[in-house]
């Protein structure tokens, strides 16, 4: 399945733009905080865990907001901009769905 034949099922109070508004400057104060600057420092993508500047990080939502993702330390990690938008609004599982389905029967089936 490409990109462009993937759609997803968004709950109308998730995409609510008043919530993504709330939860997207709650990610603002985050990117400011000692912790986040700890996790970029850091300088390891979440997903393909490469070595980046930490200027080349950004603040990706495991679970997207639009998904009903949170902006707080739990639910958010660094991501190079690759994996970012590779990712868009997959949930780990998603991802995982995706290469087990890509990945076809093993010679053993």
């Amino acid at each position: 399945m490409t990109k462009k034949e993937t759609f997803y099922l968004l709950n109308e109070d998730d995409v609510d733009p008043q919530r993504l508004k709330r939860e997207r400057e709650r990610a603002r104060k985050l990117r400011k905080s000692q912790w986040w600057l700890n996790q970029v420092n850091l300088g390891v993508c979440y997903y393909c865990q490469k070595k980046f500047a930490s200027s080349q990080l950004t603040l990706d939502h495991v679970v997207p907001l639009a998904r009903g993702g949170k902006s707080q330390p739990g639910n958010v990690v660094p991501a190079c901009k690759s994996c970012n938008r590779e990712k868009s609004l997959d949930t780990p599982v998603d991802q995982l769905l995706k290469k087990l389905k890509n990945a076809g029967p093993t010679e053993s089936e």
